[in-house]
């Protein structure tokens, strides 16, 4: 398995989503963010999406696409981006593929359990798909900010 690393392309992938298959050949010539989270309509995922939402015009004026990732299935998506007006496309991984392919499946504590599940990570991608930033096991609190700051540096 390959290791993603700052400055690397990203492998190729192909996965479905809210708005068809999106793949990293389709990606080219935009540059993008990806942002695993572990499960819809839960606290810190929703506020993380609405973050998201409501900066989307700045990243869309930076010419940046925003897409989400979780292991739920097409239909919580679609009613996740029902319930909170989410702009942009979540893509769905119930195999895990695309979070394998990231490496940001981990083992965490869950009420005193130990359980397997997505650790909130997010890449930022250029436009000739390469990984510009990673950010992983981050809070939530100014992390779109720190996104969008990032996306300024492009």
């Amino acid at each position: 398995m390959t290791t993603l690393a700052v400055g690397q392309p990203i492998p190729a992938f192909s996965a479905e989503s809210t708005q068809g298959t999106i793949s990293a050949e389709s990606l080219k010539g935009q540059a993008y963010v990806l942002y695993f989270y572990p499960r819809d309509n839960t606290p810190g995922c929703t506020t993380e999406a609405q973050g998201f939402r409501d900066a989307i015009a700045d990243f869309e004026k930076l010419g940046v696409r925003i897409i989400g990732v979780s292991r739920d299935s097409m239909s919580s998506h679609q009613r996740f981006i029902e319930k909170q007006a989410l702009p942009f496309a979540l893509i769905s991984d119930p195999d895990e593929t695309l979070c394998e392919l990231f490496a940001v499946m981990k083992m965490k504590n869950m009420y005193g359990k130990q359980v397997r599940g997505i650790e909130r990570s997010t890449f930022l991608v250029n436009a000739e798909g390469k990984l510009v930033q990673e950010w992983r096991g981050l809070r939530v609190p100014g992390h779109v900010q720190n996104v969008l700051e990032a996306v300024q540096q492009l």
